[in-house]
């Protein structure tokens, strides 16, 4: 939850393993680029469960700040947050008795680091613990009443950006606060972006990431591990 400038690693996920997924602030500038396919599924989600689009766009502008609504997001710096909410290692996400992430996911037979997951059990800690505030959330009418709601109840953070969180929520209010159910066209975009170069990087280049020394390969415009893309790299940048 609290984050300066740093670098941004994806890599695919297979298995209920921790992948060091690490945002700056909010994730990149969402005034620059369209939004993501995962911020349309949490804003489907939510209004799906009966929400008012207002009020979950006011959920999705929080999640974007916190993880850009990446569900393997690690907090920088090998901090406690994890997951699309920055569930703290040592409490929400792995040890707090009824109420963490690890234990729902088991429970349910799913992997911990699963979108669908994680918004399953964002709903359940609203629906069964009063102070994270669904009530407060349920009546908020505008845009900045439920981004204050989620963030000041559920998220609980110290440095909370809070003029990011609503900008982000106006933007999936836009997008999608009309037709909550059409989805947003697919991208083609498929460069990657590296914070450690600090540029667009084009298909199949392969960046040795400054936050753990291993290599990624930009594949469809996400960063997946060197050696699990059979394509050659069209160059190499070693640190």
């Amino acid at each position: 939850m609290h984050r300066a400038l740093l670098c941004v690693v994806l890599a695919a996920c297979t298995a209920d393993v921790d992948v060091i997924v690490t945002e700056p602030q909010g994730g990149p500038d969402k005034t620059a680029m369209a939004l993501s396919t995962n911020e349309h599924t949490a804003f489907t989600y939510f209004v799906n469960k009966g929400l008012t689009p207002i009020q979950a766009a006011g959920i999705v502008g929080n999640l974007m700040q916190e993880s850009s609504v990446v569900p393997t997001s690690v907090e920088y710096g090998g901090g406690p947050g994890r997951g699309i909410a920055q569930w703290s290692v040592g409490g929400r996400w792995d040890t707090s008795r009824g109420d963490n992430m690890t234990s729902f996911a088991s429970q349910n037979g799913v992997s911990r680091t699963s979108l669908t997951a994680q918004l399953d059990f964002i709903w359940f800690e609203l629906n069964n613990v009063p102070a994270y505030g669904l009530a407060r959330l349920e009546g908020a009418t505008t845009v900045s009443a439920a981004v204050a709601a989620f963030q000041n109840d559920f998220e609980l953070c110290g440095a909370c950006a809070s003029s990011k969180r609503v900008q982000y929520a106006n933007q999936v209010l836009a997008a999608w606060g009309s037709s909550s159910t059409s989805a947003p066209p697919p991208s083609t975009d498929t460069t990657c972006y590296s914070a450690t170069l600090g540029r667009d990087m084009p298909e199949n280049a392969c960046v040795q990431s400054a936050a753990d020394d291993n290599w990624y390969q930009c594949s469809s415009g996400s960063w997946v591990d060197r050696y699990s893309d059979p394509n050659a790299c069209n160059g190499e940048y070693p640190l």
